[in-house]
């Protein structure tokens, strides 16, 4: 799991621990699922610029899994209003 910090809080990058956990090799994955090497080690390492929502909606179908499974946001100070979406 690679952490990234924000000015605001930090991101966990956690799609290195899916492929370990599930045994998976990055060209598999590159295969199966049709997805750039570059973008791949970009979210393996945290060194995203943008989000491609269709790479991590392939991404959760192939690990059967939420996007926050993938890379999660955590704020450093939570808003006072309760606003869950």
């Amino acid at each position: 799991m690679i952490k990234f910090n924000t000015e605001n809080g930090y991101y966990l990058f956690k799609l290195d621990d899916l492929l370990r956990k599930g045994n998976i090799s990055k060209n598999r994955l590159i295969k199966e699922t049709n997805t750039d090497f570059k973008v791949l080690q970009r979210i393996i390492k945290g060194e995203l610029v943008k989000m491609d929502i269709f790479v991590f909606a392939r991404l959760c179908d192939y690990f059967n899994c939420r996007i926050t499974d993938i890379v999660e946001y955590i704020p450093n100070i939570y808003p006072k209003s309760d606003c869950n979406l």
